[in-house]
């Protein structure tokens, strides 16, 4: 099964930034032990853009869709036998980041 994995940070009290070197290590063992499937880094929320084209024409907002002190950090899609796995693997990666994380499955 596939999850989403979300790095959330907190703009009030950020997780360390020193923490990239852990983090690719963290992702090469992912890789080699064949969970890995995708991860990424996100700008900050200051360059989102919400596009809501549901009306006669599309609208573009600056900034994100919603306000808030923590924020979408990163992903990570992981594949693993179970919820069980996914949630051993998470309990590093927060302690790796230095943020909390998010599990999600996909259906």
């Amino acid at each position: 099964m596939r999850y989403l994995v979300s790095v959330i940070d907190d703009k009030s009290n950020p997780g360390s930034t020193d923490r990239q070197p852990a983090i690719d290590a963290f992702n090469e063992r992912l890789i080699a032990e064949g969970y890995w499937v995708f991860a990424g880094g996100l700008a900050d929320t200051d360059a989102a853009t919400v596009v809501d084209n549901r009306g006669e024409q599309a609208v573009f907002s600056d900034g994100p869709f919603v306000e808030s002190k923590e924020y979408l950090a990163g992903v990570w899609v992981w594949e693993a036998p179970d919820l069980d796995v996914a949630l051993t693997l998470a309990t590093e990666a927060s302690k790796v980041c230095d943020r909390k994380i998010e599990v999600r499955p996909f259906l």
